[in-house]
């Protein structure tokens, strides 16, 4: 009898971290629901990902605040995803009689999952993370992972020599084949750095999730366990080169940076693509309005926002307002922020339903980051920044506070 649910590839989204690094963004959302780039969310560029890359099934694994996230994706209409056979999926911390087990970690998610793959009795399984700005061809991935008939295929980005000791590390012979997997190696030997982009041969990591589970000293985690001991029994693991824009926005400055790209064509994102398009659940917003006191410079300025200052090389998220003789210069408004006449705003991200009032200065010019990082003024959901106030760089403010 064959399985009318049989998927060649099914896809599987890390999307329970905390992001504690993003401060009081994550507060009550997950990191992958975080808006970015005037109307879209962090998830939706590795579900769009999926859909352009023929791949029509795929569970999100959400863990931390995952109201809005599970809201957010509903039925997965706008990826093209609500279908009878596939489609998406939300998968909570699975619940065992009355009570919960919360994911140990990312093999662990996986582990805990294996009844749904197996719905699907696929030949190979995608694990993605929910919180990197990318596009990126799966479909491709898959081809070079059957053709070297690897199993497990390890998407790699080539970075600086200097930040590669910021990431898992691969080490490979001359035809892409890994040899060894260091994780944030002091005194890396290579560049490969690992993008937390994974296709494998599902029965092979099947049983490598099975015996992790029983070794009561593992991590549970893909690389720290299970692709160290893939590589030791001496499995065929090979690195795929990947040469586009790809960010980790982990951090408030990458965030910002990130969005900032979106407004320099030389960075490499480019979100007006129509043969690799984002998709993402919109509500229906008017046009933006921009007044006759309007100055808008090489920005992006989204569907229902109202602009009556002067807003350069900034983004303004829908439903977001900005007034008479307020200036915002390379910053991001979330939606449903405010911004009041005579308001300063200068590298700084105000987050979704904050005012920051008339007069107030939020955030300074700045030329360069410090150490790696940009000081960030960052006011937080629903926060106020009362009439007059200023705001330092790197300052983050707090709803009530």
């Amino acid at each position: 009898m064959t399985n009318r649910n049989k998927k060649e590839c099914v896809a599987m989204l890390l999307a329970g971290g905390q992001g504690t690094r993003l401060g009081v963004l994550t507060r009550d959302v997950a990191k992958p629901a975080v808006p970015f780039g005037g109307k879209y969310r962090i998830i939706d560029f590795p579900l769009s990902n999926c859909v352009n890359s023929g791949i029509d099934t795929v569970g999100v694994l959400t863990q931390y605040q995952p109201f809005e996230l599970n809201q957010y994706i509903g039925n997965g209409q706008p990826w093209d995803l609500d279908r009878l056979s596939g489609g998406v999926y939300v998968l909570p911390p699975y619940m065992r009689g009355k009570s919960g087990e919360w994911y140990k970690g990312t093999a662990n998610a996986i582990y805990q999952n294996i009844m749904f793959i197996d719905r699907f009795d696929p030949e190979y399984v995608l694990i993605l993370s929910g919180d990197h700005i990318y596009k990126m061809d799966y479909d491709e991935m898959l081809s070079a992972h059957k053709e070297k008939k690897a199993d497990c295929t390890i998407a790699v980005i080539d970075v600086p020599i200097e930040q590669a000791s910021r990431f898992g590390i691969m080490n490979t012979k001359e035809d892409g084949k890994i040899y060894e997997f260091e994780e944030k190696p002091k005194k890396p030997k290579s560049t490969n750095a690992s993008m937390g982009i994974y296709i494998f041969n599902w029965k092979v990591l099947r049983e490598y999730l099975i015996a992790d589970e029983m070794d009561k000293e593992s991590e549970n985690d893909f690389g720290k366990n299970i692709i160290p001991n893939m590589l030791n029994d001496g499995k065929v693991l090979y690195a795929y080169q990947f040469s586009g824009y790809w960010k980790d926005v982990g951090t408030v400055s990458s965030l910002w940076e990130s969005n900032m790209d979106l407004l320099n064509p030389e960075s490499g994102i480019n979100l007006n693509d129509v043969t690799w398009k984002i998709y993402a659940r919109n509500s229906a917003e008017p046009p933006h309005f921009a007044s006759q006191f309007a100055d808008i410079r090489n920005s992006i300025v989204s569907e229902g926002a109202n602009v009556s200052g002067k807003v350069v090389n900034s983004i303004i998220s829908h439903s977001a307002y900005v007034g008479k003789d307020a200036e915002i210069y390379d910053s991001v408004v979330l939606p449903g922020a405010q911004v009041l006449d005579g308001a300063k705003i200068h590298h700084a991200i105000i987050a979704e339903g904050a005012v920051i009032e008339k007069n107030a200065i939020v955030g300074e010019t700045q030329t360069a980051p410090v150490k790696g990082e940009w000081q960030i003024a960052l006011v937080g959901p629903m926060a106020r920044v009362k009439e007059g106030e200023k705001i330092l760089p790197g300052q983050m403010v707090e709803e009530g506070k």
